[in-house]
């Protein structure tokens, strides 16, 4: 079964600590959605902010190897995944001239073949590669290549924004990456789901803590895009049960400042809270993740979950009565302290897609 987690990339160590991206892993069974085709639709200068928890699915474009490890045969162990030039983070795209998007259709070809040689294209970041790879019948009669594979993940974060002008909604702040590579998952399609949270782990120095939840699976509110290293993006199809503010004007990256602030956040059930914040620095890098720095410190918020935990990603950020940016990680040694995206770098991400 393919393995299916929103998973989180380590950010590198800086001279303040290590960062975690901010969303929670879960696992889910999910039916797999129809393609969606990517959109150029600009988003307005006034968004509704949103902060409401968000179910997450996504299936990948083509099939990401994470791994490669031996196929124990009679003979003694036989790697040929790994001898066949195959390396995790490839990205599977074509066996034997036809394409594949699922782990499901990668084991049909291989148990086609029963050992003949098998074609193989594969993306290995910008560049195609092509490889010839021939399964091995391991000691219970089962031929294999000795390859882990991924095709979809599954997790919660939050909804940043949407654009009533457009239809088009954005979340997390960051990309979803793979948990084992670290590279983000190319999209083929998604959707969201509406999500509770029906608890919290409580984030500690050197331990993030995390939102639990539980979604919804009757029914997909939106789709999705694009996932981006700024944001996943997509058409929300039935805004009126996340949808609940109004809308507001998209701060310039001039007009915020070192001060007060304040996130929405969906920490308890469905409920959207506000909660006060600092924003203690502002990045000359306005186009990356980590722009802004914050600082918790509202007491109910710090009582709740110690701080910023994991599925708290996309949280927006309001100073003056504008959308400021979204919350993207967390400071593993001070989960009271994290960063964040520029709300105008996502709404540009959002339109060129």
């Amino acid at each position: 079964m393919a393995l299916l987690c929103l998973v989180l990339a380590v950010c590198l160590a800086g001279d303040q600590g290590r960062w975690v991206q901010a969303a929670a892993p879960v696992e889910l069974e999910l039916p797999r959605t129809a393609s969606q085709v990517s959109t150029t639709t600009q988003v307005g200068s006034r968004v509704i902010p949103v902060g409401r928890a968000v179910g997450i699915k996504l299936f990948s474009d083509g099939v990401l190897v994470v791994g490669l490890s031996p196929v124990e045969t009679e003979k003694g162990a036989c790697y040929p995944g790994r001898d066949s030039g195959l390396k995790a983070g490839d990205v599977i795209t074509h066996l034997n001239g036809d394409e594949v998007d699922t782990i499901e259709q990668v084991q049909n070809v291989v148990a086609q073949q029963e050992g003949e040689p098998i074609t193989i294209q594969a993306m290995r970041g910008q560049k195609q590669v092509q490889l010839t790879a021939a399964a091995v019948e391991n000691s219970q009669g089962v031929y294999q290549l000795g390859v882990w594979l991924r095709d979809s993940m599954a997790g919660i974060g939050t909804m940043t924004f949407y654009d009533p002008s457009s239809g088009v909604f954005a979340a997390l702040g960051h990309g979803i990456n793979d948990v084992d590579t670290a590279m983000l998952m190319p999209l083929e399609s998604g959707s969201i789901m509406g999500a509770s949270v029906s608890d919290v782990k409580r984030g500690l120095s050197g331990e993030p803590g995390e939102l639990h939840g539980q979604f919804d699976l009757s029914q997909d509110l939106g789709t999705l895009y694009a996932n981006t290293d700024r944001g996943i993006f997509g058409n929300l199809a039935v805004p009126e049960p996340l949808v609940e503010q109004q809308p507001v004007e998209v701060a310039s990256r001039k007009d915020i400042h070192t001060g007060a602030a304040t996130i929405l956040s969906n920490v308890r059930g469905n409920q959207v809270e506000e909660f006060d914040v600092n924003i203690t620095h502002i990045s000359s890098d306005a186009d990356g993740t980590r722009s802004l720095m914050l600082q918790v410190t509202d007491p109910e918020l710090l009582e709740a979950t110690g701080g910023i935990v994991q599925g708290m990603s996309g949280s927006p950020i309001l100073q003056d009565g504008r959308l400021v940016g979204a919350v993207t990680h967390v400071l593993v040694n001070d989960p009271t302290r994290g960063y964040g995206i520029l709300a105008e770098t996502m709404c540009k991400a959002a339109g060129s897609n």
